[in-house]
Formats: structure tokens, C-alpha cells, sequence
């Protein structure tokens, strides 16, 4: 095991109290339409300053009733608990780009301290997220970013990089090291997704993947019976086909559902981002070698340490300041307002029954 994958083990087992199960991922905004970074603030920050209590942080993810989302606001609950602050979580139950902004506007008029956010659009979500900012309410993006120009902080899972790095490495591995691979994703406008994928395709060009093929891009929309759907449809599409990458965790469990029972087990391989609880069966009967993730109640967690430090002054969103999280210590905020909470960890059958989430 490498040194890098050692150290997500680390970072994850030390929240391995948490039994989790879920599906979607979320990340990092690769460009931004809105602004060049974050709206400056004017307040200055006092590293020392006590954290308030009572903050009221509501969490907005990408949809309702998702395993994923499910497990990321959990985390996020535990720390206001922990900061005896107030937890609401509200949102849509479709990840549609325009569906959050509606719940952001009952936000504002509720006169919420926080609002923890999950973008299904980096975009859609800003004149909102603004106005929300503009009446004095601090803005955590998380999982999924917002443009840099409408939010205070972003809690991104890893760096977009080490994510797309890690699934050229995984596909070019399960591809024996040339063929044709698909990637299926989760909407096509999904900020964390594109930019993951982004990062992919350049890997691609790299002289050691250059036996691989990307065939096509799908989208399940975040969608169980849309992926399972996409997923057969790019193995009766690509008979060739021998690597299918998912990084969203309901697109990588349909399609190894689907793989699972059919003709295909054993000659296409599948990848991507899920969860040792929701992929560890389909890892026991041969179907998925290796895949990767972060522990998604991590980032809740952050995220709402994060947003008690803006509401208590602590931080301002600048680079280089920097807060304490509980239990998963001290972080810096990076350049754009982005904090990183840690490398993923790649599971296979060697290390999944280490972890219950």
C-alpha cells in the first residue's frame, strides 16, 4: 500500500464510528462564469476570537433522499452538536441546476447565520448565494462548488487533481495498460464532475496512457435506473469496451449491479468513486477490483466547522488563515477560498472490511 493511500486511511479510520451507505459525489468548479474569486470581505479575522454558539447552519445538498448527501449533512449535524449550534437541512428532491435557488431565498428570509452548499450548478445558484451574503449570512460551499465569486469558503473532498489522477491510474491498471474505456458521469453540468474528468482526459495524453481510448462520456444524472440504463447502453455500444469509470457513487454501483448479473463480469472492469459499505459486495464476488473515495461525512463536518468560524470571525475566507475542525484538527485555506480535506483512499479486497461506511 502506498504512502498516499496509508494516509487516507488514516484520515477515514479515524471516523470509522460513522456506519454509513450512499451514492452521489460532489467536488470542485473548474471555471466560473461569475467572478474571478471570492467577494472581498471587509471584516478582518480574529484567529483567537471564541466560537460562538447557536450558529444556525442550514445544509442545502444537491438533492434530498441521497445515501451520499445522506451520509455528508450527517457529519455536518455531529459538529454543530459538538459546537452547540442549530442544524436544519432542506433542498430539492431532483438535482436540476435551478432547484436549490427557491430554498436559498426561505434561507434568507429565516435570517440563517450559515448555509452550507452542495451547487448543482456553480452558476444558477450565485445571484442567491449573494443576496444571502449580502444580508450578512456566510456561504460554505461543499462537496460541489459554487462560483468563488458568490460563496465565502469551498470544502472540496480532495484536490481536483489527486481525483482525477487517481481514476486515469485505476482505469489504466484495469485496462492492463491499453483499450477503450467510458466514463460514466453524473449530470452534465456537475462542477466536481467536470472538473474531475477534465483533469482525466489530460492524464490521457500522458505518453504512459497512450494506449487508452475514452469512447464516450455518459451522464446517469445522479439517477440509480438512469445509470444502470447508461451503463448497458455503453456496453452494447463499445463491444471493445473493457474500463467503466464512475466518479459519482451512484453511477459506479449501477453499473457494477448491472456488470454483476450479466455476460460482461470478468471482462469489463469497473472504477470510479464509491463507498466500502454500498461497493463491498460487488468487490467480494469478483465484479470490482479497485475503487476510491474520501469519507463524505468528513466534508459535512468540516464544512460546518468551517461555517461557525466565519459566523464567529475566526476566519474571513482569505488564503493562508487558518481554524480548527474537532476532531479532524487544523486546516489552512488555500488559494480561492478552497480547503482540502484530505487524498482519497483507493479500497480493493485487501483493505474494504477496514472500513464501515
Amino acid at each position: 500500500m502506498s504512502r498516499r493511500i496509508l494516509t487516507g486511511v488514516v484520515s477515514l479510520a479515524s471516523a470509522a464510528g460513522l456506519v454509513l451507505s450512499l451514492t452521489a459525489c460532489g467536488g470542485t468548479t473548474k471555471n466560473d462564469s461569475t467572478g474571478s474569486g471570492p467577494a472581498a470581505s471587509t471584516a478582518s479575522a480574529d484567529p483567537n476570537a471564541a466560537s460562538k454558539t447557536g450558529v444556525k447552519m442550514a445544509f442545502l445538498p444537491k438533492q434530498l433522499n441521497n445515501p451520499y448527501s445522506d451520509i455528508e449533512v450527517g457529519g455536518g449535524k455531529a459538529a454543530l452538536d459538538e459546537l452547540k449550534g442549530e442544524y436544519k437541512l432542506v433542498g430539492p428532491n431532483d438535482a436540476s441546476a435551478s432547484s436549490q435557488v427557491s430554498y436559498i431565498n426561505t434561507l434568507i428570509q429565516q435570517q440563517q447565520d450559515v448555509i452550507g452548499i452542495a451547487a448543482n450548478d456553480p452558476n444558477a445558484v450565485c445571484p442567491s448565494l449573494n443576496q444571502a451574503r449580502s444580508a450578512g449570512i456566510k456561504v460554505v460551499a461543499f462537496d460541489s462548488d459554487a462560483a468563488k465569486s458568490c460563496r465565502d469558503v469551498f470544502i472540496n473532498q480532495a484536490s481536483t487533481q489527486g481525483i482525477g489522477e487517481q481514476l486515469a491510474k485505476m482505469a489504466n491498471e484495469l485496462a492492463g495498460g491499453g483499450g477503450e474505456i467510458a466514463i460514466l458521469s453524473a449530470t452534465p453540468n456537475a462542477t466536481n464532475q467536470n472538473a474531475w474528468i477534465a483533469v482525466l482526459q489530460n492524464e490521457l495524453k500522458k505518453p504512459e496512457y497512450a494506449k487508452l481510448k475514452l469512447d464516450k462520456i455518459a451522464y446517469g444524472n445522479d439517477d440509480d435506473q438512469k445509470s444502470f440504463q447508461e451503463a448497458q447502453g455503453l456496453l452494447q455500444s463499445f463491444p471493445n469496451l473493457k474500463v467503466i469509470v464512475s466518479p459519482t457513487t451512484v453511477g459506479i454501483a449501477a453499473a457494477a449491479r448491472y456488470v454483476s448479473s450479466s455476460s460482461y463480469k470478468g471482462k469489463v472492469a469497473i472504477t470510479g468513486l464509491g463507498t466500502p459499505n454500498q461497493m463491498r459486495a460487488f468487490v467480494k464476488d469478483g465484479t470490482v477490483k479497485e475503487f476510491a473515495l474520501w469519507n463524505p461525512a468528513d466534508i459535512g463536518y468540516l464544512a460546518a466547522y468551517a461555517g461557525v468560524a466565519l459566523s464567529s470571525g475566526q476566519i474571513t475566507g482569505t488564503q493562508g488563515q487558518k481554524f480548527k475542525a474537532g476532531k479532524l484538527g487544523e486546516y489552512t485555506i488555500g488559494a480561492d477560498g478552497e480547503i482540502v480535506l484530505g487524498p482519497p483512499t483507493v479500497f480493493n479486497a485487501d483493505n474494504i472490511d477496514k472500513f464501515n461506511f
